[in-house]
């Protein structure tokens, strides 16, 4: 199969079956056997479409004589890939999006191939003549009743650029594996294996990627060079400033990113736990590969005590389940689900935070965090926890010099501000 058959595949599968964008593009890219060059263009073509569906059906509208919701929704689907690669792409012939559209739509809804060829072809005539979209839900493809939401957290100035930022393509953020190379020589390698590197710009032992492909194909990750995490999430481990042979556990650690920079930072011992069986050979498989054995990984709901963990953790981490309005830009059909199917998520994230804490030990830390930016599910869960134990206390974040300084204890990262996910992080000290 060719990439657009594969970036139809997926806009089905998130449609058809709810599946997630970021985990089912690489299933597919891997299930059809992409190269390089066609996981890129599948990848850019899955995400484009998915960011830009409010804003593509905004043009669509103008271009079809009939009603949107009369399309079959494959039909639907094949109109969106041809729309993005022939107005938000600059480097595909129009001749090849209208053709290759036509061709994907004989395979799978024969009878609409020649309103495919005839929607694109007037979007080709009509392009500089067709109206613009005004509202930010048609400009950026963002639910109406989702920007009110994350307006009343962020602000109006500082919304358009967050929506904006949300339909970035995410770049592929990597932390080098230090007990196994240096920055530089990861950095050599990559460039030799034909990847385009970029220092990060404020982390330490961090690389931007792009052209990569799949990474599971390059022979540096093979190595264990090298595990994929972006800054924020890395961030706030590093805020945990943990100690030297340090009693970690990761409470909801799957795929393991946390547990990987705990590793990193000199742990001694790692309990990472998820709730979900099938993803504890995912952490497994990862440590590995980067040579962790410090990390034992197991099956635990983090809502329910362990009796023998309790006070046996120098710290804890606690990267709860959240609504991922931070991570738009990763998973781009976050934005389409309706806000109010997460109002629960604070009573869980309540409920996780007061049974980690029972782990602390005395003088200890918990650090709590989530990659949505919701007051609801950060500042008022953190707050809230407070108020029954009054044996923690927020503490200072230390953060890189491109901050400012932290003395709440409690930040929120934006997209848009510093080319991360959107994430929020707080550090609880228990006393002594």
């Amino acid at each position: 199969m060719g990439a657009r058959q594969t970036a139809l595949s997926v806009l089905m599968a998130c449609r058809q079956e709810g599946a997630w964008s970021n985990g089912i593009v690489k299933e597919y890219i891997l299930r059809d056997g992409l190269d390089r060059r066609e996981a890129a263009l599948a990848t850019r073509l899955s995400y484009g479409v998915l960011q830009n569906r409010l804003l593509l059906d905004f043009y669509l509208k103008q271009l079809l004589t009939g009603k949107l919701k009369s399309l079959h929704p494959v039909v639907r689907d094949i109109l969106h890939l041809g729309l993005y690669q022939l107005y938000l792409m600059d480097k595909i012939p129009e001749s090849a999006a209208v053709n290759e559209s036509v061709e994907l739509c004989k395979k799978v809804q024969k009878n609409a191939a020649a309103l495919v060829n005839a929607v694109l072809r007037n979007a080709i005539r009509s392009k500089d003549t067709l109206q613009q979209p005004r509202s930010y839900q048609e400009i950026y493809s963002h639910p109406q009743k989702l920007i009110d939401l994350l307006c009343s957290y962020v602000g109006k100035p500082r919304l358009a650029p967050m929506l904006k930022a949300n339909n970035d393509i995410p770049p592929t953020v990597v932390q080098v594996n230090t007990l196994r190379c240096d920055t530089d020589a990861l950095k050599a390698q990559l460039q030799q294996e034909g990847v385009t590197v970029a220092i990060h710009p404020w982390l330490d032992n961090c690389l931007i990627l792009s052209g990569t492909g799949s990474l599971e194909q390059l022979e540096s990750f093979r190595q264990g060079l090298y595990y994929v995490q972006d800054a924020a999430a890395r961030l706030s481990v590093l805020c945990a400033q943990i100690p030297q042979n340090a009693k970690v556990l990761d409470c909801c650690a799957a795929p393991g990113g946390k547990s990987f920079a705990a590793a990193l930072s000199g742990a001694g011992e790692i309990t990472s736990c998820d709730v979900h069986p099938h993803k504890i050979p995912l952490i497994e498989k990862g440590a590995k590969r980067l040579g962790f054995s410090q990390i034992k990984a197991t099956c635990q709901d983090a809502s329910v005590n362990v009796p023998q963990w309790r006070n046996a953790m120098d710290v804890v981490i606690a990267d709860v389940p959240c609504s991922g309005y931070g991570i738009i830009r990763k998973k781009p059909d976050i934005r389409y689900k309706d806000p109010d199917t997460m109002l629960d998520l604070p009573q869980l994230q309540k409920a996780i935070l007061n049974n980690q804490a029972t782990y602390v030990k005395p003088g200890g830390v918990l650090l709590y965090s989530t990659c949505t930016l919701l007051k609801r599910e950060n500042e008022d869960v953190v707050n809230a926890f407070l108020a029954d134990h009054p044996d923690f206390t927020l503490e200072p974040l230390p953060l890189p010099a491109v901050f400012p300084k932290n003395e709440s204890g409690m930040l929120a990262l934006v997209p848009g501000e510093y080319d991360t996910d959107g994430f929020f992080i707080s550090r609880l000290r228990r006393a002594l």
